[in-house]
């Protein structure tokens, strides 16, 4: 059976056009720095970023944690939301590999942080406590429901951090969903903060890989960091050339994917049997609850519309999160309504 996948963008597969340029893909030792076809996407995500120099990691994980490490020394803090996905699902990795405290503040409905919130969290010059070094922000936001962090917002916690020392990481997975969302490119969401990573491997497409972008001199030591990570892949240009072309043609399309979860939203929403979150989709993903008078929990429902052939993304005893991408079309989006019709009788 062909399903239809709306538990993740990350289950995206490369397109034909990458697989052909993952085959022809010129390579070299990344870790001496000479791998080309690297050093081209590195390039490129740099400029996309409007940062001076960029580094293909394995994963956002990888990213995140590479760039957090790259900022922090042992026992210095990082501010971030308790809805992060660094802190919610990278299992602890700053804390475990580096050393690094967090301070989790509540995240705003829309996935930002209070600036109010921000600097309460700034710790006082006192032996007695870790040292604030790092502002953790996310964008789009996973946990509030792939919200977007507008270019003003980023631009305000930057020059508050900036203006107290302190660095910004931007945990930008889907940043051009983002910046597809805003109409803007997606340098204006990401030139303002000191280092920014985001995925080839979910909306664009991809089939393995992160990027982390910032300044030249940062980079040189995340590339160490990286390294003590294990993550020198050597001759991963056949995986680099895959990320070219989701930067150079899969970018352009996103604002396809959004569409289609409107369109999913508006079909699901005519179902008694679902309550969808108040302005949902923000981007590519749909959330939504069963209502209480549905006898079944998200988990059971899922498994009856995976007999269907669709695949139901449950983020909850009774929630979903649904996630559109480049392989749901229109007719997918419709087969995936008739499939909750059909188990929930509406």
């Amino acid at each position: 059976m062909e399903y239809i996948d709306l538990r993740s963008d990350t289950v995206t597969k490369p397109t034909p056009e990458m697989r052909e340029a993952m085959a022809r893909a010129e390579v070299g030792d990344d870790v001496y720095g000479e791998d080309p076809t690297i050093n081209r996407l590195q390039e490129l995500a740099a400029e996309m970023t409007g940062q001076e120099a960029g580094l293909f990691v394995a994963s956002g994980t990888m990213g995140n944690l590479t760039a957090i490490l790259a900022h922090c020394q042992r026992g210095d803090e990082v501010i971030l939301g308790k809805e992060a996905h660094t802190f919610r699902y990278e299992a602890g990795g700053i804390s475990v590999l580096g050393g690094v405290h967090s301070c989790q503040i509540p995240n705003q409905p829309d996935g930002s942080l209070a600036l109010k919130d921000i600097e309460a969290a700034v710790r006082a010059d006192d032996p007695h406590q870790p040292v604030t070094r790092l502002i953790a922000l996310e964008n789009t936001h996973n946990r509030c429901g792939g919200t977007v962090q507008s270019v003003e917002y980023t631009r305000q916690v930057a020059e508050f951090a900036h203006s107290r020392g302190l660095k910004v990481h931007l945990d930008g997975a889907r940043v051009f969903n983002a910046a597809a969302a805003l109409g803007v490119p997606a340098r204006d969401l990401t030139r303002e903060v000191d280092s920014v990573t985001f995925c080839l491997s979910k909306g664009l497409s991809a089939p393995v890989g992160s990027v982390l972008c910032g300044p030249r001199d940062f980079i040189v030591q995340a590339h160490r960091v990286r390294k003590l990570l294990g993550g020198g892949m050597r001759q991963a240009g056949v995986l680099a050339a895959a990320g070219i072309v989701a930067l150079e043609k899969m970018v352009s399309r996103l604002g396809e994917d959004h569409a289609r979860a409107r369109m999913l939203a508006a079909g699901l929403s005519e179902n008694r049997c679902l309550v969808l979150d108040a302005g949902t989709p923000a981007t590519n993903m749909v959330f939504m609850n069963l209502s209480d008078d549905v006898p079944f929990s998200a988990a059971e429902v899922a498994e009856r519309m995976k007999e269907r052939g669709v695949l139901a993304g449950v983020s909850g005893a009774r929630r979903f999160r649904l996630v559109t991408h480049c392989w749901v079309d229109e007719e997918g989006v419709e087969r995936a309504v008739a499939a909750f019709d059909d188990i929930l009788k509406n």
